[in-house]
Order: structure tokens, then sequence, then C-alpha cells
């Protein structure tokens, strides 16, 4: 083990300039063994490092070389797996865990005995030792001058704990001194002890000669006490003038002490001035309030514009003493009793300045109410902007009660709202009656009512029947009671179901109705969306709350719109919070305008009784508005109200949907005449047609997809159930005309929704066409059609085409007697009855005759073929031929077509 110390010194870490301390051969527990060394090492230079360098042999076997080394400090526990028993398996934590077999135990104790002193000299992270013995802890490792390489001069003895890096190197300037002795010597090496002796008696004649060098300088060394003698005298000199100079400043220092002191009360002198002086700047600067200020806080005026400013500016003057935080000792002072004083100024101003603006909402409700007549001739609302102008002259007046007096900016604020509510309620139902009048079409009583516009009009009474149990317009003993919703010339009734609109055509129905009913309600709307939105805020900046942003969309439980409290508002006046604002907003909102909602409902009742297709205009208009609002502000007073009225829209153009398809389902058919285009088929295109131009690029096309999902389905079980009950025309021919009908509409519309019910459409059309024609071609040839009839079942029981012939009942004889019982006179006679009999089933607005006929004519030379054939290879030989031609048949169709 010597020698390979040896050898792992000098090839592997004398070139690192590292030392080897301690080696152990292992060789990983469990897998085969191959050996390798595990070597303990610190490095020559500082900072000493300390390594656990993994060693093994080449492959080749005749060199070692270095496979992985592991900082010392990275060692968190040494596992000697049995502290008593003895046993050469051990493991080393690292990152990860290095299990081992050593060769001997007594290695693997050496080797662990050197990581625990090298642990405890080097490193301040302790390594964690397991299962090892303690006095073998105790025990240094014995390190003899064999384990160290030749040339190290290194031990570890129990004895004497020395260092392991206290070994120094001859620097290059020794070594160069030694080199040189050993040239002057020939026998240097070959002999080291006579070069030791040598060496040695030098060396004791250089000690000689340093004695005598120091012998001879002793006189210098007495001439050198000597000075050192006189240079204590002088000392002593300095020592007693500097004495007399304390002496001296002594006195000077009780002066100085004096002056000192007088200086300190002079400066605390200074500072209490000073602070008093700001102390009575401060009182004087925010605590004083000037005559000017006072005065127009007593008696400013509130009318005109500098007043107002005058007041405002004292008001904020007022505001800013009142608010000053006094200061510890304060209230012990006169000046703070101004305060008091401020206080009732600032309650005598409250109040003058409260009643002031309450005889401004009544002057200003008064004066608004005088120039409504004016508005009552057009359909539109008065414009409140003077009023907000004249208002919003106070707003920073409002500000500052709504900071000062809580109580009474609150009082105000109901006093608002409850001036304001009514004025708008006047002027909201009057609007509402005009557009009433406007909707039934009557002018006169639209000039007689703008005259009167405070009186119980008829058209009031009339509209508010709306609302009665009945739900109908009732008559009138009035001078309105003349109104209804029918137009002048053949206006339709207001039961307005999609079967009562499918019995009138266009010019019955009155277009321009429908067009002037959409204008005013768009206007209505257009009327009452500004109104609103200017009314919401002028209200945010007089009364100086939020509006914007999160809005909250309910109403909270102190709301009282009656006017008694408007949120949870104590009396102690602390401001709301601006979620609470924002509450405020919409609840005054909704006290002001508490009519514009069941009026707008009230509106939509009558437009929906004069004509049930309204729903679609309303519903259009009203989604757009409602759209837009919520863009503005989703939870705006504007946008809750439109959306709650929008679901009655909705709903009555759902009822209008339901009303149209039970209509299809209560249709009844003459049985005397022929059906015909059915009534719901024409309706549902009128709908249809008047839907696509209303809801163009509308945000409600949803709601029209899913309308039309529904009245199509209905269309085609009523078209189906009215054909099979059909007596006088043939069921065939209902299905052929209206699905043919629904597709031509369809088509047209070009509605995306309803592709797959335009196929089916289609397909339906197609094949009642076909079954009809071959069902009536079977009438005019019948005897010639139930022969070849029972030829082809003949054929298909198994009986020989070429056979056929031999039946009695099919022989060539009795072939003969039915061909001639159909000469081409009898065949033309055939189908000219048969055309009279379609022209009768077909309906003239269809246009389908010639369509039929023609489908007719090719199926006819179909079955001409088809019998021609059967004669062919029934009767092969016989000579037998119809008598008459294909081209007798396209003459016979062609003359015809033409005779009627």
């Amino acid at each position: 083990m010597t020698a390979i110390k040896h050898a792992l010194q000098r090839d592997i870490f004398t070139p690192n300039d590292e030392r080897l301390l301690s080696i152990v051969n292992v060789c990983k527990a469990g897998k085969k063994k191959k050996n390798c060394f595990l070597c303990a090492t610190v490095t020559t230079e500082r900072p000493v490092q300390v390594k656990v360098v993994k060693v093994k042999k080449s492959d080749k076997g005749d060199f070692y070389k270095r496979q992985i080394a592991w900082a010392l400090r990275d060692l968190a526990v040494v596992d000697a797996k049995d502290a008593i028993k003895e046993n050469p398996e051990f493991d080393l934590h690292f990152e990860k865990i290095y299990k081992w077999v050593a060769s001997s135990t007594a290695e693997k104790n050496a080797f662990i005995s050197c990581i625990w002193k090298l642990n405890q000299r080097y490193l301040r992270k302790k390594i964690d030792f397991v299962n090892v013995s303690s006095q073998l802890l105790e025990e240094l490792p014995k390190v003899t001058e064999e384990s160290v390489p030749s040339g190290e001069n290194q031990s570890v003895t129990g004895g004497d704990e020395e260092s392991v890096d206290e070994y120094q190197e001859l620097n290059a300037r020794e070594e160069q001194d030694i080199e040189i002795m050993m040239e002057g010597c020939e026998y240097a090496i070959s002999n080291a002890e006579a070069f030791a002796e040598k060496l040695s008696r030098e060396l004791q004649v250089l000690d000689g000669a340093n004695i005598q060098s120091i012998m001879a300088s002793e006189k210098q060394v007495n001439i050198l006490m000597k000075l050192l003698d006189e240079a204590l005298k002088e000392v002593d000199q300095i020592e007693l003038k500097l004495s007399s100079y304390e002496e001296m400043l002594q006195s000077v220092k009780e002066q100085m002490d004096q002056i000192s002191e007088s200086n300190h009360l002079i400066h605390l002198s200074n500072t209490n001035n000073v602070k008093l002086l700001s102390e009575i700047e401060f009182l004087v600067n925010h605590m004083d309030l000037a005559k000017g200020h006072i005065k127009a806080l007593q008696q400013g005026d509130l009318t005109s514009s500098h007043g107002i400013e005058a007041c405002t500016n004292a008001a904020d003057a007022l505001l800013q003493c009142m608010n000053v935080a006094l200061r510890p000792g304060h209230d012990m002072l006169l000046a703070s009793a101004a305060q008091k004083q401020f206080s009732e100024l600032r309650e005598l101003f409250a109040k003058r300045l409260a009643n002031h603006l309450n005889n401004v909402f009544v002057q200003q409700g008064h004066d608004q109410s005088s120039n409504l007549a004016q508005h009552s001739i057009e359909l539109t609302l008065p414009n409140h902007h003077p009023l907000h102008r004249d208002l919003l002259r106070y707003a920073k007046l409002m500000e500052w009660l709504k900071s000062t007096d809580y109580a009474i900016y609150e009082g105000l604020t109901r006093n608002y709202m409850d001036y304001l509510s009514r004025l708008y309620e006047r002027e909201i139902k009057d609007f509402f009656e005009v557009a009433k009048i406007k909707m039934t079409g009557t002018t006169k009583e639209s000039k007689k009512f703008a005259t009167l516009p405070r009186k119980e009009s008829a058209v009031k009474q009339e509209t508010e029947s709306l609302h009665g149990s009945s739900g109908k317009l009732t008559g009138s003993t009035s001078s309105l009671n003349k109104l209804s919703v029918q137009s002048s010339g053949n206006r339709r009734s207001q039961s307005s179901s999609l079967l009562d609109m499918g019995n009138m055509s266009t010019s019955d129905l009155d277009v321009a109705d429908r067009t002037k009913f959409d204008k005013i309600f768009e206007q209505v709307l257009s009327e009452l969306e500004p109104l609103c939105l200017a009314e919401q805020d002028f209200i945010s900046k007089f009364f100086k709350l939020q509006q914007h942003q999160s809005m909250s969309g309910t109403m909270t439980e102190a709301e009282d719109l009656d006017g008694v409290t408007l949120s949870r508002q104590h009396n102690s006046g602390t401001p709301l919070p601006v979620s609470s604002e924002r509450d405020m907003i919409r609840q005054m909102m909704i006290k002001i305008f508490r009519c514009i909602e069941p009026d707008l409902s009230s509106l939509i009742a009558l437009g929906d009784k004069i004509d049930s297709f309204n729903s679609l205009y309303m519903l259009v208009k009203m989604s757009h508005h409602v759209w837009t609002a919520q863009n503005v502000d989703p939870a705006s007073f504007l946008s809750t109200t439109l959306g709650n009225v929008l679901v009655t829209v909705k709903r009555n153009f759902d009822k209008c949907i339901s009303n149209q398809i039970r209509q299809m389902e209560e249709v009844k058919i003459s049985k005397k005449s022929k059906v015909g285009i059915l009534p719901f088929v024409a309706e549902f295109e009128e709908f249809a047609g008047l839907a696509e131009s209303i809801f163009k690029n509308a945000e409600r096309r949803g709601d029209l997809d899913k309308a039309y999902t529904k009245l199509i389905r209905g269309v085609f079980v009523n078209v189906e159930k009215v054909a099979n009950e059909s007596q006088k025309t043939p069921r065939d021919v209902v299905m052929m005309e209206n699905f043919h009908h629904i597709f031509a509409t369809l088509s047209r519309l070009k509605i995306s929704c309803l592709e797959a019910e335009k196929k089916e459409a289609k397909q339906k059309y197609t094949d009642h066409l076909q079954s009809y024609v071959i069902y009536s071609l079977g009438q005019p040839l019948e005897k010639l059609n139930h022969f070849f009839e029972g030829v082809e079942a003949r054929v298909a029981q198994g009986i020989r085409e070429e056979e056929v012939s031999y039946q009695l009942a099919f022989n060539k004889q009795e072939l003969r007697k039915v061909i001639k019982e159909y000469p081409g006179k009898e065949v033309k006679k055939g189908l000219d009855n048969l055309y009279k009999k379609v022209d009768k089933h077909l309906c003239e607005e269809e246009n389908l005759l010639q369509v039929v006929w023609h489908s007719m004519q090719d199926e006819f030379i179909r079955q001409y073929k088809h019998f021609e054939g059967l004669i062919a290879r029934c009767y092969p030989g016989s000579g037998i031929t119809m008598e008459f031609t294909i081209q007798d048949i396209l003459d016979y169709c062609s003359s015809i077509a033409q005779s009627h």
C-alpha cells in the first residue's frame, strides 16, 4: 500500500499541487468487484482545499488515472454501517449516496478517521458521522514517514496534533543558495556527513565573528546612553512649561463656560419667540375669515352669477377655517372661540342656500310647465337644458353643502326629485298621448289636444282603456269616441292574426301605416334617450355623484322611491362612499322617471293592438336602443328601463308568432271550392318579406331565425293536414302547389337559416308533382293501362314474357281489342278531358298548369315507350302496334294546350 501511495502522489497529486493524506482500496457494493482507490487530499496552496478523489487503474493496467473528485464541503454524511462489529462497508453522502466496500476494516477506519480530522480542521460545516465508534473519532490517524512521499517532510502523530499544512517548501533563492554551497564541495552528495560537519564548522566560525562584532560596539552603546539621558532632561523642562501654560488656561476656561451658558439662554429665548410667532401666524392665517366673506355668506346675492361666485369663494374660505385642526393648547386661547361663530355662520348660510334652491326648483318647474303646450303639437319632449344650465351655477355650493351639512343636502335632493318627478310626469304623459294619437292616425284630435294639454281628453280615456281587464279598445261617447285602429279605406281589424292578414293584399294592409308607426316609435325612443341621459349627467354634476362604471344594478334595502330616504345614510353628515353614490343616482332617476316604463309599456300595447306585426318593428328598434344604452353604461337607469321594456316587446313578438301558428291550426277550407294556395302560406310569404326588410342588420336576428323555424314547421305540418282533409282538390295538388309556393318564396328571400326547409319544400313539390301526373294519366287510357298492368303482373309471377300471349285473358286477340278502343281520335279526346280536369284542380295564381301538362306529356310518352317494349317482348312477330305514334302525342298535347 505504501508503494501505491508513493506512486499516486508522484504521478497524480504532485502535478496538481496536492498532497495525499489517506487512501483506501474499495469497490462498489452489490456490483462486480472493480477495485479503485478513494484518496483524501489537500492542496499545497492557500486557501487549502480538501477533496475526496476516486482513482482507478487504466484499462491496460500500467498506470493510474484520476476519475472523479468531490469537495469535502459537499460531503453530508459518512455512514460506517456498524460502530461495534467490524464491517468493511461504508457510505458517503454527497449529492447522491455512494456505497463502498473497503478491502479491509483497518483501511476503512483509517480513511474515516482522516476524514474526521480534516473536517475538524478545515470545515465550518461539520459532517455527520453515523455508526462510527467514538474512540475512532478521538484518535488521529498515524501516518508514518513511509506514508508520505519523499521530500514532503510531513507526519501526523497521535501525541503531537501537527497541522498537515505546516510544511513549507524552499523558495527559489534558498534552493539557489543550497545549490551553490553544494557545488563548492565535491563530496556534498557522496558524503553527506562530512558535508554536514563542514557546514557546522563554518557556522561556528560565523557565530564567533558575530560575538566579536558585538563586543567591539560597546563604546558606541555608551555614547547612545548619554544622549538618552540628555533627552530626558529636556523632556522635564518641557513638562514644567506645559504646567505653567495649563494654569494660565484654567482661568480662561472658567470665563468661556460663563459665556457659553449665556449664549444658551439667548438661544432658548430666541427659539421660544420663533415658536410663538409661528403659532400666532398659524391662528391669523387659518382662523381669520375676511369681512367680505362674512358679508357674502350673510347677505350675498344668490341670483346673479357674480353673487354666486362670491358666495362660493366665501363658503370655501369658511370651510377651510372650520376644517383647521387645532394644535394642543389652542382650545385655551380666545382666538379658537371663533370656530363656534363659524359653525353658526355655516348653519345660517346652509339654510339660506337651501331655501333659495328650493325656490329655484319650484320656479323652474313652473316656467317649464308654462311652455309645455307648444311641445304637444309635435312629437317632441321639452328641453331641460336651460334649467340644468341655471342650476349648474350652484354645483360648487351643492358640493360644499354635501361636505358640511349632509342633512340639508339630502333634503334638497328629495325636494328636487319631488318637483322634477311631477314635471316629468306631466311632460311624458302628454308626450305619450300625442304619440298614441299619431299612431291612430287622427289629426284633428291631435290639434285639439295640443290646445288643451292638461285636460282629460277622450284620447286619454281611450288609451287608458288598454290597461283595463278587457284589454281592448272600447268606444266612448266623447268627441274622440270614433277613434279606431282602422285606417281609411280597407284597414284590417285589430285582431291582426297571421290568418287575418293573409286575406288582404299589400294595398289592403296599408304599408304606409306600418312605416308611420315605425317612425313614431323610433321618434319616441329617440326623444326619451337624450332626455334621460341629460338628466342623469346633470344629477351627477349638480349633486356631485359618481355615475360611471359598475353602477349597481339592483336597489338596496334602504331605497324608498316615495322619497323618504335615499340610502343607508345616517344623519351624522358623513358623505356616501362611491358605490352608494352610484346607487343614489339610480334611485333618483327611478324616482324622477317612474312614469316612463308604464307609459312606454302602454304605448307598446297600443301598437301591438293596432297591428301585431308592429312587434317586429318594436323589437328591432328597442333592441338597438338597449344595445346603445348598454355600451354607454350597462347598469344605468336608461339601460335597465329599456331592457325591462324589451322583455315585454319580446313577449309580444313571441305571442304574435304563437298566435299565427294557432291560426294555422284552426284554418278551415271550403268543401265546395278548390283549395289553391293556402292563406297561411301566402301570409308566411308576407311575414318573411316584411321581417327581412325590418331585421336587416338588426342585433336581434337570432330571435327572427327562431321564429322562422317555428313558423315554417307549422306551415309544413298544416299544409299536409289540409291536403289530407281536402275533398274537392286532390291531395297531391294541394301539396304540390303550396310547397312550390313555399320553395319560390324561400328562394327569393334567401333566408340562410331556412336552407334545409327550402330543399325539403322543393323535394315535396317534385314528389307530389310526379305522383299527381302518374295518377292522372291512368284515367284517360284506363283499359289499356289495366291490360298492361296485368301483363306485368304475369311476368312478375314467373311467366316468361314470350309465353304471356298464350294466357287466355292476355292473348293477341284481347290486345287488339284493347288497342282498337283507343284510336288517335279517342286518345286526343281523353287528353283533352284530362287537361280540363287538371285546369280545374290547379289555381291560377301559382301558374303551374303548363308545368304539369308538360310533365304529363313526358310521362305519357314514357308509358307509350314502355307499352311498345312490352308488346315487342311479349308478342314477338305479331305485328301489333298502337294506333297512334309519339309524334301524334306531341301534336295532341300541343294542340290542346294552345286551344285552351
